[in-house]
């Protein structure tokens, strides 16, 4: 009898990368959350890399946290794990439900599967991934969406493209908005915004922030253009910071040739999680002009740190940002225009931040938590 009793769900967390990116933020977002209800209205198992064991048993002390072989921390071997490993462990913890955050799942899990989609821009902007990587996730999200029990996604958009272009049975997929940890994740004060200043070697100087990876669906080409198009003849124009993953973009290092040598761009790389509040709270503008996300995690990190924000109306972002935020086009032109207004109004700026700040509180890792925990019951039923 399974009625009444909480489901005993495995959750596959070792897709988690070592720096913590958007899948990072998503596992231990939601970890964080189901580490409230462990035991009441959920059986929890956790399989993560060894590296964060530590991390998960700290998260999650009424669950069963195991680590997975030390190979998988490579990705081949991940995947080759992911099909057969997982499925043993699953029988060996007596799981009803398996979980896979990160678009694949066992092809003969044993027990019932539920399946993390984050998006379909593998299929609606398919020019903005190199061959391999496309290939590879469009075949995922197929067959994650043929196999699975219930799959779930970060956005209604996201929802009506896999059911528009993949003809997805709406009835098994489920709308987990992300949520936004509000304490890593706050307004800064005055001492955190000059900290992370004086660490990027700003001192007092104004700047735009980008946070992200250089992925070409993130348009960051295109912000460097339109943020030099919209400073370049100002007194004193404020720098560009483009924080975040390397990445695999190539026309970024051409957009950055043709900065004018009297304007700073800077590519610090990754900051430290805690300088992040700092980092974004401190900006002018955060900018985020991307091609179409799955949810858009960094702008809703942003407006909780009281960032105002400019991003596009695409896919997710507006069910994200509301009218909590200033859009744009992907046009570097229009990009310009719209970051020269933003520069030039300080009282809309101010009355962003304040709105985006108030709507952030709405997106919370609890009520995410809560839908998943309704999908695992449904695909053990």
């Amino acid at each position: 009898m399974t009625a009444g009793r909480p489901p005993r769900v495995l959750i596959d967390a070792t897709s988690v990368p070592a720096d913590r990116g958007g899948v990072g933020r998503y596992v231990d977002g939601l970890l964080g959350a189901l580490g409230g209800v462990c035991g009441s209205a959920l059986d929890l198992v956790v399989v993560s890399l060894r590296t964060d064991l530590e991390r998960y048993r700290r998260m999650l002390p009424g669950a069963e946290v195991v680590p997975a072989p030390a190979a998988v921390a490579h990705r081949p071997a991940r995947l080759a794990w992911e099909q057969t490993g997982l499925p043993l462990l699953a029988q060996q913890v007596g799981a009803e439900v398996l979980h896979s955050p990160f678009y694949t799942c066992p092809l003969r899990p044993g027990c019932p599967v539920t399946v993390t989609v984050h998006d379909a821009t593998f299929f609606t902007e398919p020019e903005h991934y190199d061959k391999s990587r496309r290939t590879f996730f469009r075949s995922a999200i197929k067959t994650s969406l043929r196999r699975a029990d219930r799959v779930i996604v970060p956005s209604k958009a996201t929802r009506d493209e896999l059911i528009r272009l993949l003809d997805a049975d709406p009835t098994r997929i489920d709308v987990a908005y992300h949520g936004v940890d509000q304490t890593a994740f706050h307004a800064p004060g005055e001492e955190e915004k000059a900290r992370v200043r004086a660490r990027l070697g700003l001192g007092s100087s104004s700047y735009i922030a980008f946070l992200g990876a250089k992925e070409p669906r993130k348009n960051v080409p295109n912000l460097i253009r339109g943020w030099a198009r919209a400073v370049a003849d100002r007194e004193n124009p404020p720098a560009l910071v483009i924080a975040g993953g390397q990445g695999h973009d190539d026309d970024i290092d051409r957009a950055v040739a043709e900065v004018p040598s009297h304007l700073r761009l800077l590519r610090p790389g990754y900051l430290r999680y805690a300088d992040l509040p700092g980092f974004l709270g401190g900006a002018l503008v955060a900018a985020y002009p991307s091609y179409g996300e799955g949810f858009g995690l960094p702008i809703l990190e942003a407006m909780a740190c009281a960032a105002p924000v400019l991003t596009t109306p695409r896919l997710s972002l507006p069910e994200v940002g509301g009218d909590a935020v200033a859009y744009t086009s992907e046009d570097p032109d229009q990009i310009a225009t719209d970051l020269a207004a933003l520069l030039d109004d300080e009282q809309r700026r101010l009355a962003l931040a304040k709105a985006g700040f108030e709507r952030a509180k709405e997106f919370t890792w609890e009520s995410s938590a809560e839908v998943h925990i309704a999908a695992w019951s449904r695909a053990r039923s």
